[in-house]
């Protein structure tokens, strides 16, 4: 808890500044022309000029009394004394003390604070408001420690310096300072009080702001109306109906903050009920309730409701256009926005993106191209949508026109590009985006840094990398984890790893992305180690995370801990098996070699009414061919196919296990079908990346310039091979006759 015990120092906290402010005061006072001329000339010639004459004074023995000898002598040195230069160059001087504080609080409501300091050193004279609107704009700005010095420094505190700091130190969380102000306060108004009972419910107690309201001497509706907020907040539906009802007087936010508390409990008859009730509607009523009805589904209720409105405003509409969209009554929609007299470019973008979002791209272009409203935001949004369609094209002619493009726009289309399979060509609007100067953002490398994990250009990656550190963005969250996911897939673990462990914060994307990569390149123990670490923060695990877990014990061969982890996610953290799960844990159950179980699982699936997907039949395919299991093997195949009648591999699969059974002729039915239907075997292909030069292969391709030398050294690689596996079979027959002859 903080100290706010006064210094003991002047105004403004200087020695000497009253004194200083006394003669500017003075001078300018008696010299400006507040004064009437008889007044000043008399002035001037008592205390300044060479008469000294009793007649006078006796004349008037209040100004005698008023300008005694002591504030004589200190006028008499402000005019003898020559003008500092900073009174010259300093306009704060001259200007009204009101206009100053004004021009302080506007710096500190937009967080130029260093601004609003030098004004406020620079301020000739202060008064109390000077003082609470720099404590007050400290606590705005995150300057904790320096509204507390400032509000020690104040010479002379009111009750508005005192409820500003109360406020301050409830925004902040420090309840504990907050009541020790409360509690040394000389006097409090209601609003102390009332601060005190919305700084406790910001805080989330509740029942202290509640302790505090029937504590005040005196209520005002403002009082009453936090309580039966904090109260709603807190799903006190009963409670905060039974405080309403209570009230002698209700204002129009009275009643705003009951319906919308009954609105959020799901009471939307009751509301209705209270709303029809009030004296006088205003705006955000009229708001909560047609919001209120749309997010119930009751359109109907909530488009008479509007129209029924006298001031319809963008908020209800924007509302009430979204419902309508949802509802597909896009025509309703579109009509409803040329209906309102009000129109603007946010609500026509909320309109367009409604379109998009259902899918009605390229509806929305056409009405985007006719109308006044359109702008960037929607060019944006434009290319957004047609991305979500895969017309590339499209988008990319889209952000060729645009006469102007912002960081959003450019981030848009290289996101899009690379989930569209584009990769490369983001990549170079990248490079375009930084030689015309445009400065990328977080969202920026994120995309650049993903698309190079998904093309495995890992010299690239490191580049982004490498930029990423020069323009500060290492520590971002999000950049981190797609550094992560790079390193991983380029299979570089150990750069994952201290990536990884650089970050300040982790979230479930990082877990995910470490998890998955050791997953990935086999490591299925460092897999499970790196989960067991994640279980143990407070970070919970997603459907991502268990995709990961089950990869590993796949791979890893960890059967049981496999089965472990499947109930584990299913039974403890409620998360329902997704395809990917099931794939995971037939592969892992086929790879070892339990080809019934898995059929047993699959057989369960489809008696829970769980339609088995085309991945998990191809991992069950895939385990019959390792173990020739020619019976389950059919019997999967087909179903695959069923599903996925073009897919090549796992007619060539179905023919390599009747072959291995000599089960010729189904061989030959297979490979007949796969022809009838016109399925080709797409080529293998495999790309590498050699002194930042790409490198791709096909196969049965030979046009590789270098395709000779890489065949010979793959021949002599094949050779080696063979000549090792010979070396070690006769070791082992050697160790075999000295073991039998030692024995013997």
């Amino acid at each position: 808890m903080m100290d706010l015990r006064s210094d003991d120092k002047g105004v403004g906290g200087e020695e000497g500044a009253p004194l200083v402010h006394c003669k500017i005061f003075l001078f300018s006072f008696v010299f400006s022309g507040f004064l009437p001329r008889s007044v000043r000339n008399w002035i001037w010639s008592t205390r300044v000029g060479k008469s000294d004459s009793k007649d006078q004074k006796e004349r008037d023995p209040q100004l005698a009394l008023k300008f005694g000898p002591f504030y004589s002598i200190k006028l008499k040195q402000a005019l003898s004394t020559p003008t500092p230069k900073w009174y010259k160059q300093n306009h704060t001087v001259t200007t009204p003390i009101k206009t100053l504080n004004s021009k302080l609080s506007g710096y500190m409501r937009n967080g130029l604070v260093k601004e609003a300091h030098k004004l406020f050193d620079e301020m000739p004279r202060r008064n109390t408001v000077t003082w609470n609107a720099m404590i007050r704009g400290c606590f705005q700005n995150g300057q904790i420690n320096q509204a507390v010095h400032l509000f020690r420094q104040m010479p002379a505190r009111d009750i508005f310096s005192y409820n500003t700091v109360i406020c301050g130190f409830m925004h902040c969380g420090d309840v504990a300072t907050a009541e020790d102000v409360f509690d040394h306060m000389p006097f409090r108004d209601v609003v102390t009080w009332n601060t005190m009972i919305s700084g406790y419910i910001r805080n989330e107690l509740i029942h202290e702001a509640f302790r505090v309201f029937h504590t005040m001497p005196e209520k005002d509706v403002v009082s009453w109306n936090l309580v039966i907020g904090g109260l709603l907040k807190s799903e006190k539906i009963d409670f905060a109906r039974r405080l309403f009802y209570e009230m002698t007087t209700r204002d129009a936010a009275s009643w705003t903050i009951i319906i919308s508390g009954l609105v959020g409990a799901g009471h939307i008859s009751e509301a209705r009920e209270l709303f029809e009730q009030m004296p006088v509607k205003g705006v955000r009523a009229w708001s909560t309730i047609i919001v209120g009805y749309v997010q119930h589904g009751d359109i109907e209720n909530a488009e008479l409701l509007f129209r029924r409105m006298p001031d319809q405003d963008l908020y209800s509409a924007n509302a009430l256009i979204s419902g309508l969209m949802d509802n597909k009554r896009v025509s309703d929609a579109v009509n409803l926005f040329f209906e309102m007299p009000n129109k603007c470019q946010k609500l026509w973008n909320s309109l367009l993106l409604g379109l998009i979002r259902h899918g009605l791209v390229e509806e929305a272009h056409a009405l985007s191209a006719k109308s006044p409203f359109s702008d960037f935001v929607s060019s944006t949004n434009m290319i957004v949508g047609y991305f979500g369609i895969s017309e590339v094209e499209v988008a990319v002619k889209i952000f060729e026109l645009m006469p102007i493009r912002d960081t959003t726009v450019w981030n848009a289309t290289i996101f899009g590009l690379g989930e569209n399979d584009s990769g490369e060509d983001g990549l170079k609007l990248f490079i375009r985006m930084r030689e015309l100067g445009q400065c990328p953002d977080e969202a920026t490398f994120t995309s650049v840094l993903t698309i190079c994990s998904n093309l495995s250009t890992l010299h690239l990656g490191k580049q982004t990398h490498a930029h990423v550190i020069r323009m500060g963005f290492e520590y971002c969250t999000a950049v981190s984890n797609a550094l992560v996911t790079l390193y991983a897939r380029c299979g570089n673990m150990d750069s994952a790893l201290r990536e990884f462990t650089s970050m300040p914060i982790h979230d479930v994307i990082s877990w995910n992305s470490i998890i998955c990569g050791f997953a990935h390149q086999g490591d299925g123990e460092k897999a499970l180690e790196m989960f067991k670490r994640m279980i143990l923060t407070d970070v919970h695990p997603n459907h991502i995370t268990f995709v990961g877990v089950l990869s590993a014990c796949s791979h890893a061969g960890l059967v049981d801990q496999g089965k472990f982890y499947f109930d584990c996610m299913r039974y403890r953290y409620l998360i329902q098996p997704t395809t990917e799960h099931y794939t995971c844990v037939v592969d892992m159950l086929g790879r070892h070699g339990s080809i019934g179980e898995a059929v047993a699982l699959l057989d369960q699936m489809r008696a829970d009414a769980i339609e088995v997907p085309a991945s998990v039949w191809g991992a069950l395919l895939g385990a019959c061919r390792m173990y020739n299991n020619v019976e389950v093997g059919e019997r999967a195949g087909e179903r695959v196919l069923e599903i996925e009648p073009h897919n090549s591999g796992v007619y060539l699969i179905l023919a390599e296990i009747f072959m291995s059974h000599r089960r010729i002729s189904d061989a030959q039915r297979i490979l007949l079908r796969m022809k009838e239907k016109g399925v080709k075997k797409q080529p293998g292909c495999s790309w590498i990346e050699v002194n930042d030069r790409g490198h791709l292969f096909l196969a049965g391709d030979s046009s590789h310039p270098e395709f000779g030398s890489i065949r010979a050294l793959l021949d002599l690689v094949h050779l080696e091979i063979e000549m090792s596996i010979a070396n070690k079979k006769s070791c082992q027959e050697i160790e075999l006759l000295l073991d039998g002859g030692y024995c013997k």
